[in-house]
């Protein structure tokens, strides 16, 4: 797993998110993982970016990757993401 420290927030300011794991998600489960954006990659990955509100619901993405079974690729915060806050997901 990897994890790029370049985006310098602080824990409670709204970040997005890019999380890859191995294999394949249907867009049914966008409402599991709080709204993320799903994307099958070619190389058989899925992406699941989106803004996530604070560190406490980015652990809460991460705990539901394990509980699924799922392969945990990277965990990388998108710089200059520019969305709008009043969307952030809890």
């Amino acid at each position: 797993m990897t994890y790029n420290r370049k985006a310098r927030n602080t824990p409670d300011q709204p970040v997005v998110y890019q999380i890859r794991v191995k294999g394949h998600l249907g867009a049914q489960w966008e409402g599991w993982f709080q709204g993320l954006s799903i994307t099958q990659e070619e190389n058989g990955d899925t992406l699941l970016t989106g803004l996530v509100i604070d560190q406490s619901s980015l652990h809460g993405l991460l705990k539901k990757v394990r509980d699924l079974g799922l392969s945990l690729v990277s965990v990388t915060p998108i710089e200059n993401g520019h969305v709008d806050h009043s969307d952030a997901r809890k």
